[in-house]
């Protein structure tokens, strides 16, 4: 049998490799953590429960969040880094700024996790678990999430202005953002319904109730009374105006009444393609359930490009 030796060379390499992670390696399972942090889920969940107790609101925030970690070089919980001297991050980006939140509640959780077993779960898993609590914490499904992700070691601001849709987009550059993540049009209709939870700034919704025809006259009139043509600009109003806090499909039947708060939101129902799925998901909650959390998972399989840097960060908003 043949005998091989290593050099030192090769050796350092590999003990490089094992500490930084490569994006291309990683394999994600429900389980990956079952031996080395058994607890994972429960304190996940408990962090969770707590910070909805508290504000409905932070379900729909952390949904975000991890939707917007995913789409900008994967889901590397690059998103919860703070600025450094050698890179700007994307908390400051423009879809971000003033609006991202949440922050502080996976740093609650991470410290949890941390007591209970040491530089093991990676942020970027914590947010994916974080999520889907928030979601089923509100009404909606449950799923198990695939977990191993690793932390990226930076951030980019850029990459978060250019790869995150605007609340002022059409069907077509939906269909192309998300398409640009492999999720296919019916993965990004059964995404876009997590605005059936959560708040948007009159600033974006602003032009849509004042100038657009596509919208119902009487839910105009009554988001008018709290974003005026000028000023207010951070003022809050419920995407879903039946059950703003609730997890169901009424987000769809809001689009068949010309109830879509953003123009980005009517645009899934205005004589497009995706018209006779918003009518589906209006009358099927089941349905619309099962394709999300579908899409969920394929948009959570989204990991940085093969090369990259990562670790398991030990504080979320910072490299090791």
């Amino acid at each position: 049998m043949a005998v091989f030796t290593r050099s030192p060379a090769f050796i350092a390499l590999a003990v490089v490799l094992a500490v930084l992670g490569c994006a291309a390696a990683q394999q994600l399972s429900p389980n990956f953590y079952s031996k080395t942090c058994p607890k994972l889920a429960t304190i996940v969940r408990q962090g969770m429960a707590s910070a909805v107790r508290k504000e409905k609101r932070m379900g729909a925030s952390i949904l975000r969040m991890f939707f917007h970690d995913c789409f900008v070089n994967g889901c590397d919980g690059s998103i919860l880094l703070d600025d450094t001297s050698t890179f700007t991050g994307e908390k400051g980006a423009g879809p971000n700024a003033n609006s991202a939140r949440g922050f502080e509640v996976i740093d609650a959780i991470k410290t949890q996790v941390e007591a209970s077993c040491k530089a093991t779960v990676s942020c970027a898993d914590i947010l994916a678990l974080a999520a889907r609590d928030g979601v089923n914490l509100l009404g909606g499904p449950t799923w198990s999430v695939p977990l191993g992700r690793k932390d990226s070691r930076t951030a980019s601001q850029n990459a978060a202005n250019s790869n995150l849709p605007g609340p002022g987009s059409s069907l077509a550059t939906l269909i192309s953002m998300f398409g640009n993540k492999n999720l296919n049009a019916r993965d990004m209709t059964a995404l876009s319904g997590a605005h059936t939870i959560g708040r948007s700034q009159c600033q974006f919704f602003r032009n849509r109730i004042y100038n657009e025809r596509n919208i119902n006259a009487t839910f105009a009139a009554l988001r008018q009374q709290t974003c005026p043509r000028s000023g207010g600009d951070s003022t809050l109003a419920p995407f879903d105006v039946q059950t703003p806090d609730g997890f169901d499909n009424a987000y769809y039947q809001n689009l068949v009444a010309q109830r879509g708060l953003l123009h980005s939101d009517q645009e899934l129902f205005n004589g497009g393609s995706q018209d006779a799925l918003v009518r589906q998901y209006s009358t099927n909650a089941a349905q619309f359930s099962t394709d999300f959390v579908t899409a969920m998972i394929k948009m959570g399989n989204l990991l940085p490009s093969s090369g990259t840097q990562t670790e398991v960060r030990l504080n979320c908003r910072k490299v090791n």
